[in-house]
């Protein structure tokens, strides 16, 4: 019993961290696979018009859902700043979404919602492990170690009597 309390207390925060932006994602993904769906087969916009305004919307999304909740804990490094690299990131994240849409519609010649839903899932897949990665990476950066001399400083000097 005593290991399994030990594993998870090392692995507790990335646990949480793994649950909640599970949950951002979820609700981003219904956003963003519905969202495509619609634009692509009610609104009939081509399918990488469809994904990428989809995608925007669920990042925006995203963002803030994992800014405010999921990674509140970490260090805020500017709003600007995070914002910039999170959709920057997201961008790759979309590439990665295009170029299997892409190619199942353009190298394949699969039109229909089957393919087209297929190759949605495969990209947020792949575009969502690599979001996962660099989101912690460069986004939501770690709170910095604090060193005994900079608590020993803020607090001042010991004193015995």
């Amino acid at each position: 019993m005593q290991l399994l309390r030990g594993v998870y207390e090392r692995f507790a925060a990335i646990l949480h961290e793994l649950i909640k932006f599970g949950l951002i994602g979820g609700l981003a993904f219904v956003i963003d696979f519905g969202g495509t769906s619609l634009l692509r087969f009610g609104v009939e916009l081509g399918p990488l018009t469809s994904k990428t305004v989809a995608t925007v919307v669920a990042a925006t999304f995203a963002y803030f859902g994992n800014r405010y909740w999921t990674f509140r804990h970490r260090e805020q490094s500017g709003l600007a700043r995070e914002y910039i690299m999170f959709f920057l990131l997201n961008g790759v994240g979309l590439a990665i979404s295009l170029v299997v849409i892409s190619f199942v519609t353009y190298v394949l010649g699969l039109h229909d919602a089957v393919s087209f839903s297929v190759a949605q899932i495969i990209g947020l897949v792949l575009g969502t492990l690599f979001r996962f990665w660099s989101y912690k990476k460069w986004v939501f950066l770690e709170v910095p170690d604090t060193p005994a001399s900079v608590v020993e400083n803020q607090a001042g000097p010991l004193t015995t009597r």
